[in-house]
């Protein structure tokens, strides 16, 4: 899937329909939903689009999206920062130390499932 969008709005909306597609217990990161939504060098963009959608509707599962080894870096932009973890615990999600275990296999890629 490759949707090249303009305007700042409807990057976001393309962004948030990809981080809506990620299943429960499986984790994606901004490189691979800039790369689904055609902007292959957006990784920073999609942070910033996490870092804006809470209380957008529906619901976008920000906490299942992580860096591309995993790690949980915009977890800052939770309240409490522990909340991104726990809301993939509640999901079966293993985090050590900020980091998704077994990432290989929890990794969700959009270009390929979506």
């Amino acid at each position: 899937m490759k949707v090249v969008k303009t305007d700042k709005e409807s990057i976001y909306d393309a962004i948030y329909a990809v981080v809506r597609e990620i299943p429960k217990g499986r984790v994606s990161s901004y490189g691979a939903v800039a790369a689904a939504i055609g902007a292959k060098s957006g990784a920073r963009v999609v942070g910033y689009a996490m870092n804006l959608c809470h209380g957008v509707k529906p619901k976008v599962p920000a906490h299942r999206v992580v860096n591309s080894k995993g790690l949980l870096t915009g977890k800052f932009h939770f309240s409490p920062p522990e909340k991104m973890q726990e809301l993939l615990e509640k999901e079966g999600v293993t985090v050590v130390d900020d980091k998704v275990q077994d990432f290989a296999n929890r990794f969700w890629d959009p270009m390929k499932e979506f």
